[in-house]
């Protein structure tokens, strides 16, 4: 039977090439996990995510756990048969929604009793309980649950946090039921500061799990401080491990990241942008709502492969999203994960060829370059 595992297969910098082999098949890293908040990537077809490339994609414990329910999820044959994505899954906690998105929370050692965002309903989210559900889910990365608090408050509240998330930590990986091709991630609290990050690194490695998780980034603080944090941490972070960046991030973001020793990402930023009408491209963000695209016949990225570029033009999408027509939405939405999957898979080319270097230099000046001229 297939074990969970990881292999490092080539290295640039402190960049790395892998492969991570689960029960649902292998993820080539670095790779990016388009988010399937509740079983869906939104405004895409299971079978479109697959076409760009995707060979995982991220559920959240949070809103399945509510709707339509563990159980039912898992009576159906589970989430990979629910939402027909044969490919590996990964699944969140839950633990960053119940703080961010829960009416009323009460944070204990036990863990966190929370009222639902959608009808007030009373719940109980525990390490316990989250590994479990994330069990009923089947997914391929479970996550430990943790507490994520706001990047603004003092070190010693952060601290404070840091030192519980360990605690759940090891109650997360007793809970575990370990299985072959499944695999349960640390995540690595701390904020901004060093010597948190290495202290819940050190804890967590102590625990050992099959992968760790770098959460509390990408919640408001500047990019050069998420670098920062990155240079400090990556050292202590095992070499045969993956190493995955929890909500990042921006085209930057991930660049950045993969050449500091990053291996996965999620964000919702490529299906969000999609419904309203932005598209990344290789020479910057593109607002396709803009008047200068009124008229114009070409394709938002000529070198793009996906429907959006090679079957309508700028001027037909454009009035697709002036018209609040759904079809905007699917177009982009698919334009935006095709950018995020051939910008992973240049990375890797780049770092099998050790040649990262050149193609970050060159990633940044087309990105500077702006935007094609207006039609």
């Amino acid at each position: 039977m297939t074990e969970f595992s990881y292999t490092l297969i080539a290295a640039d910098g402190a960049a790395r090439l892998g492969k991570i082999q689960t029960a649902h098949g292998v993820i080539d890293t670095p790779a990016f996990m388009p988010v399937g908040t509740a079983g869906t990537v939104k405004a895409m077809m299971p079978s479109s995510v697959d076409k760009t490339g995707s060979q995982i994609v991220l559920g959240n414990t949070y809103h399945l756990m509510l709707r339509p329910g563990a159980d039912r999820i898992e009576s159906l044959g589970g989430l990979h048969k629910f939402m027909n994505w044969p490919k590996p899954i990964l699944t969140d906690s839950g633990g960053f929604q119940v703080m961010s998105l829960a009416k009323l929370r009460k944070i204990t050692e036990h863990g966190v009793i929370f009222q639902s965002h959608l009808d007030g309903s009373k719940h109980e989210l525990t390490p316990e309980i989250s590994i479990d559900i994330q069990r009923k889910l089947d997914s391929n990365i479970s996550m430990q649950l943790d507490e994520c608090p706001a990047h603004t408050v003092e070190k010693k509240i952060i601290e404070i946090s840091m030192n519980l998330s360990l605690r759940w930590g090891q109650r997360s990986k007793e809970a575990f039921d370990r299985r072959p091709g499944y695999g349960l991630f640390g995540i690595v609290q701390g904020g901004i500061f060093a010597d948190l990050r290495e202290q819940s690194a050190k804890g967590l490695i102590d625990i050992d799990f099959n992968g760790y998780a770098i959460g509390g980034l990408a919640v408001g603080e500047p990019q050069d401080v998420m670098f920062e944090v990155l240079n400090n941490l990556i050292e202590f972070l095992p070499r045969d491990k993956p190493r995955y960046l929890m909500g990042v991030g921006t085209p930057t973001d991930i660049v950045g990241a993969v050449s500091r020793g990053v291996d996965m990402f999620d964000c919702v930023l490529p299906t969000r942008s999609g419904r309203t009408g932005k598209a990344y491209t290789r020479r910057g963000d593109v607002n396709i709502r803009n008047a200068r695209h009124v008229n114009d016949p070409r394709p938002i990225d000529e070198l793009c492969k996906c429907p959006a570029c090679n079957d309508f033009s700028r001027a037909y999408i454009h009035h697709l999203v002036k018209a609040k027509e759904i079809l905007g939405s699917m177009l982009l939405t698919w334009h935006n994960i095709q950018y995020y999957q051939d910008l992973m898979s240049s990375l890797r080319k780049s770092i099998s060829d050790g040649a990262l270097n050149s193609f970050i230099q060159g990633f940044h000046h087309e990105q500077a370059s702006g935007d094609i001229e207006p039609f």
